[in-house]
């Protein structure tokens, strides 16, 4: 999060995964689907609920970087999909695209030009990105930042008023 401007989401465990079945419930309707790819690293936890729930045992990888914790930059393939999985494809099976986030859509398009015709599907979708998927659970504004529940540690938060927090309140 490098804007001070930007928004902040912070979403837990407990909602990443709802989120995560609420997609899978979402993608019931549209058949059965042959594999599922997840984009590392983000989409590999939604892709493994989301195979879990619609029965997919054949779950492949791809790993795309476009952006660190806080700067977004030139898309980078640091693993392919598998000739396997491209060969379903190309066969006509149905490979389903699963990512935690659509941003900008530079991974997306990326992956999209791997498995044109693939369903992609993601948890959340920002503006810039939502065009490049089928299906989705939640969309944010452009200017949000999600902290995902890997980006997130249990801290002390001060309270919203700024008043006393756990002193000792004598004469009460």
């Amino acid at each position: 999060m490098n804007n001070p401007n930007q928004k902040s989401f912070p979403v837990s465990w407990d909602q990443f995964h709802r989120d995560s079945r609420a997609l899978a419930w979402r993608l019931t309707g549209m058949g059965t689907f042959d594999a599922v790819v997840a984009i590392a690293r983000g989409g590999l936890v939604p892709a493994t609920i989301v195979a879990r729930e619609l029965n997919i045992r054949v779950v492949e990888s791809v790993a795309v970087k476009s952006y660190d914790h806080q700067n977004q930059g030139t898309v980078t393939v640091l693993k392919s999909i598998s000739q396997q999985i491209l060969d379903i494809a190309k066969n006509g099976g149905k490979v389903l695209i699963v990512d935690d986030l659509v941003d900008t859509g530079a991974t997306a398009r990326a992956v999209r030009d791997m498995l044109p015709g693939a369903h992609f599907a993601t948890v959340y979708a920002k503006p810039m990105g939502r065009e490049l998927v089928d299906t989705f659970i939640t969309e944010v504004s452009q200017d949000t930042w999600i902290f995902f529940p890997w980006d997130l540690d249990v801290a002390y938060a001060a309270p919203i008023s700024g008043g006393p927090t756990n002193e000792f309140v004598s004469g009460a």
